[in-house]
């Protein structure tokens, strides 16, 4: 697949995220915002710190993907919706351009791994999909390739893409208009695609807001990229949250990230866990474990330097099943 050169594709500028915004009003949810103040889950919290979770897992498809995938779908030319649409993801990508394609009755093959979720391969049979299983994520991106070649299908990336990352910059913009004067806005990293949208919009509405970018440590190819100056690639990726499990940072995404986010913190999959379990107990919110990293962040490695601030979070996803959720959550709270 062709390489972005960040060098000829300038990061959305406001008057085209909020002309992306207007192109997807009415067509995904705007979704709200509430304070975190449950007595269950203040006591790990930053001290007097107002923290505040953007809830975008209950967006459609169950995650921030939908928006991207939305306005990919939306610029196909009548040639591409009739060959249709391919994508590759460990879920939650692959749900989103399901629902995405199901909107514009245009034909999609999404191609995820067996160790998926089956409640996300289910879901994607659902909307219409052909689902194709692949043995890892080196598989699937093989896979996928193969079928852009052979059936002519328009591949959606996941987060390497101007009008993915535009579409996650309508979530940023969002936050920035519901939750104004933050002192800082934290943001979990996969691919990067939802950072650097994300970013880019906060720094254009509210410039003093400070960016934190979250990765497990199992999957930190961002904060590689980050420390070596240019995208990084991860020999090895170890992480319970496989929507945060992207094997590397691309330059497109890579770049806008760089020039908009302030800071990249790490968590245990252990901090996710616990994070899942008490924002259960204390809101009745059913998060996979990458729905619940920018919480753990702030209960955690965050949570001194955020003391006092007013802080944004988002609960990005929760496409995940009954069972695995149950699992999960008893480990949480067994921690």
């Amino acid at each position: 697949m062709a390489t972005l050169d960040p060098a000829t594709i300038a990061p959305p500028d406001l008057g085209e995220i909020e002309a992306a915004a207007e192109r997807l009003k009415g067509r995904i949810v705007e979704t709200p915002v509430t304070p975190l103040t449950a007595g269950v889950l203040t006591p790990f919290l930053p001290a007097g710190a107002e923290v505040l979770g953007k809830l975008e897992l209950f967006q459609q498809a169950g995650s921030f993907k939908a928006r991207g995938a939305l306005l990919n779908l939306l610029d196909f030319s009548e040639d591409e919706r009739a060959h249709g649409a391919t994508a590759v993801s460990a879920g939650n990508h692959a749900l989103a351009v399901s629902w995405a394609a199901a909107q514009r009755t245009v034909p999609a093959k999404v191609v995820m791994m067996k160790s998926a979720d089956p409640v996300r391969v289910a879901g994607c049979k659902a909307l219409g999909a052909e689902v194709v299983l692949a043995d890892d994520i080196h598989g699937a991106f093989a896979e996928v390739d193969r079928i852009v070649e052979t059936e002519g299908r328009r591949f959606v990336h996941p987060f390497e893409n101007p009008l993915t990352v535009l579409g996650t910059a309508t979530c940023g913009r969002e936050c920035a208009l519901q939750m104004p004067d933050l002192d800082a806005m934290v943001i979990p990293v996969g691919g990067g695609g939802l950072i650097a949208g994300m970013a880019r919009a906060i720094k254009l509405l509210q410039p003093k807001c400070r960016v934190i970018g979250v990765e497990p440590t199992g999957a930190d190819s961002l904060s590689r990229s980050f420390a070596a100056g240019s995208p990084q690639s991860l020999e090895r990726v170890d992480t319970i949250a496989d929507s945060l499990g992207a094997p590397k940072a691309l330059p497109y995404s890579f770049s806008v990230a760089r020039d908009h986010v302030d800071e990249m913190v790490l968590i245990e999959d252990a901090e996710m866990l616990r994070a899942m379990a008490l924002i259960y107990d204390a809101m009745k919110l059913a998060l996979e474990p990458a729905g619940a990293a920018a919480t753990a962040a702030v209960m955690g490695p965050l949570r001194d330097a955020l003391a006092g601030k007013r802080v944004g979070v988002i609960f990005c996803g929760s496409t995940i099943g009954e069972a695995r959720f149950a699992e999960l959550v008893a480990k949480g709270r067994a921690l």
